[in-house]
């Protein structure tokens, strides 16, 4: 005779054995509250038909309101996810780490472009004030931007193997709300650079034969006449100042306002779109911070104070220079509103 105890064990057995065959069989002809019910009973943690429905794409309901409550999980999530951690960052990253080992190379290897005749001491101003400041406004928060937006992106495979979770974990906040803050003044000073230098980089007819010179300006160091603006300026204002940073001002502004009724799917493209672009312009922005400082002598002091010597107008910017000559107060002409003016420092 069994016991109480035999029974109970027989009984417990014979349930592991058939209760999987019992919720393959359920699962088959489809799922049904009651079915899901008794499958928590016999298979504890088994929830993956639950996530089918819900990830079938079929309208739930939930006590959230919006657009897209009744859109339990969203399965393209998943496909952003693997964009962002996957072609975004190896190909974003790589294109940042060559551009900076390429400016490297050039400077060490041939150092900055230098003038080839001495400086007169004779100062031509090149920059207003108000063209020094939308310069310097939206260059130091684009450069903000840039190194909250790496860290943001790149900070869990570059800085959390270094730092630890904790110290990351409070860097990245701070660089998310950096960046969000930023942001609208990056923008509005962006708009106000384009209108102001728009006129001074529209492409003339001497600026095709700077590209035909570009290989002997940057490793040879030879100067090729250009207007106030050689080509090589020009091609970045209206490609990354312009289109590129316009393209991330759009694009950040779906991100940096979730609350406008976006749906996920839109921010999840508008993110993808926004890192490319920002990886780009970062990567161009690189050269042309170089350029600006180091790469050639001078250049840096010609924003920095807003007036350059006339050696160097001269050689850099030679139909630029002809132009300030021709405007010298005293040299037999009015001097053109925004026009460049000769002076001599006294």
């Amino acid at each position: 005779m069994l016991t109480r105890t035999r029974f109970a064990g027989l009984w417990l057995a014979l349930t592991v054995l058939i209760a999987p065959l019992s919720a393959f069989a359920q699962s088959s002809s489809g799922s049904t509250a009651q079915q899901q019910a008794e499958r928590a009973m016999t298979q504890p943690g088994n929830n993956a038909p639950v996530w089918r429905e819900v990830r079938s794409g079929q309208s739930n309901t939930t006590t959230v309101q919006g657009r897209e409550a009744g859109v339990l999980v969203q399965s393209s999530g998943d496909t952003w996810r693997r964009i962002r951690n996957g072609p975004i960052v190896f190909y974003g990253g790589w294109l940042v780490v060559i551009v900076c080992v390429v400016v490297a190379a050039i400077y060490f290897g041939r150092g900055p472009i230098k003038l080839h005749d001495k400086p007169t001491g004779r100062m031509i101003a090149r920059f207003s004030s108000v063209e020094q400041w939308a310069h310097w406004v939206m260059g130091i928060s684009f450069v903000v931007l840039a190194l909250t937006g790496l860290a943001l992106l790149f900070g869990k495979y570059v800085l959390l193997p270094v730092i630890g979770y904790t110290l990351f974990a409070w860097l990245s906040l701070l660089a998310k709300n950096v960046h969000n803050f930023i942001a609208p003044l990056f923008i509005v000073s962006l708009v106000v650079f384009i209108v102001i230098y728009a006129k001074d980089n529209l492409l003339k007819g001497y600026d095709f034969s700077w590209f035909g010179k570009i290989f002997a300006f940057f490793f040879r160091g030879e100067h090729v006449p250009s207007g106030r603006f050689n080509a090589g300026e020009k091609v970045w204002f209206w490609l990354g100042v312009v289109l590129l940073s316009l393209i991330v001002c759009a694009s950040g502004l779906v991100l940096l306002f979730p609350n406008l009724e976006q749906l996920r799917e839109t921010m999840q493209q508008a993110h993808v779109v926004h890192a490319v672009a920002a990886l780009l312009v970062i990567a161009a922005a690189i050269g042309h911070i170089y350029m600006g400082t180091i790469g050639v002598e001078g250049a840096y002091d010609s924003m920095r104070s807003g007036s350059v010597d006339e050696t160097w107008a001269k050689e850099h910017h030679r139909y630029w220079y002809d132009e300030a000559k021709r405007a010298k107060p005293g040299a037999g002409g009015a001097v053109p509103a925004g026009a460049a003016q000769a002076r001599r420092d006294a």
